[in-house]
């Protein structure tokens, strides 16, 4: 009997969990397109508030509006006419007090995460932390710049540690490149292992078929 309904647990926990997370973010935007709707209501003519009230009752049309809207979004970001208009606005928000603080440290570090180009998350390494002889996943996020660096001597790392089983938050280290071990899987699989509590291992690589790790930049 427990050997049954463990085997059924398996199947049906990941089914449960994953239908929770998206039902909460689709009920999330859901209700910012039905509080967008009502906001309208006051600046649209009375005629269409009944049309405004049908649509809040459309469930998931809030994710159809944003994914049109981020598509929109980057039609007008990549042409000349949107760049130029995206350029004044950053300088306008660069010049306004403790705005230009939260939205300039948000815009460097989702140009950093996001680029094609840029080098965060693109290995996953073994640190010892939070002392010696205990080892933590992390993952690079480049090297240290400005004034830490002129402090640091010698070849260091940026590292990103996540938390478990949370890895939208961690900590920052900035750590000897000589102190990291790189480490053969994908920054995915070590998600997956730190999400899991060490759970889903990624398999082991044959050294047969290993190739050379990737060159920490």
């Amino acid at each position: 009997m427990k050997k049954y309904l463990l085997a059924g647990l398996l199947v049906w926990l990941p089914l449960a969990i994953t239908f929770w997370v998206l039902h909460s973010v689709l009920g999330m935007l859901d209700g910012l397109f039905a509080w967008a709707l009502s906001a309208s209501q006051t600046v649209l003519p009375v005629a269409a508030h009944s049309t405004l009230e049908m649509l809040k009752q459309i469930p998931g049309l809030g994710v159809m509006f944003m994914v049109v809207g981020l598509l929109l979004t980057g039609v007008f970001a990549t042409n000349i006419a949107g760049q130029w208009a995206l350029t004044q606005g950053s300088r306008l928000l660069n010049k306004i007090p403790i705005v230009k603080s939260i939205y300039s440290s948000v815009q460097q570090v989702s140009d950093t995460l996001f680029s094609s180009s840029g080098n965060a998350f693109r290995e996953a390494v073994l640190v010892q932390y939070p002392r010696q002889g205990s080892w933590a996943i992390a993952f690079v996020t480049g090297r240290p710049g400005g004034e830490a660096a002129t402090h640091l001597s010698g070849d260091y790392l940026s590292l990103y540690v996540p938390t478990t089983p949370n890895p939208t938050s961690g900590f920052f280290l900035m750590v000897p490149r000589a102190d990291v071990i790189e480490l053969a899987m994908s920054v995915d699989e070590a998600l997956k292992y730190v999400i899991s509590m060490g759970v889903v291992a990624p398999p082991l690589v044959d050294p047969s078929r290993e190739t050379a790790p990737p060159q920490i930049g």
